[in-house]
């Protein structure tokens, strides 16, 4: 059977140089990355490990974009190669819009819990008179 045959019939050989999928080495990596990433979050906030609310915060958002890169890496498979650099700008877009969320929502539930607050018993009487 001849070379144009054989590829007429389908029984080629996929050869992929670029943003191929991983093995199962790498996915394995992902995954154990990810559980850790994972429990230790877990640990730091029901041990209360670290005294500061505000550390255990933000080593958590920090262990939080860790992940996200991991996940990216691993699984998505993403880079600045893979289809010319166009996911690298997607990612970065991403990355970007990440970051107002997180930040948005911490400065908004900070604010809420400040302001929302039952008042004391000494507000109390101040604001009875």
């Amino acid at each position: 059977m001849s070379a144009d045959t054989a590829h007429a019939h389908g029984s080629h050989d996929h050869v992929h140089t670029e943003g191929g999928h991983g093995s199962v080495k790498a996915y394995v990596t992902g995954f154990v990355l990810s559980v850790i990433l994972t429990v230790i979050p877990f640990w730091l906030v029901m041990g209360n490990t670290l005294d500061n609310s505000l550390v255990t915060t933000l080593v958590i958002l920090v262990l939080g974009g860790v992940q996200m890169v991991v996940h990216i890496v691993y699984f998505l498979h993403m880079s600045t190669k893979s289809e010319g650099g166009w996911t690298f700008m997607a990612l970065i877009f991403t990355i970007t819009l990440v970051a107002i969320m997180l930040s948005g929502s911490v400065w908004v539930m900070y604010h809420m819990n400040r302001n929302m607050m039952p008042m004391s018993g000494h507000d109390m009487t101040n604001q009875m008179r």
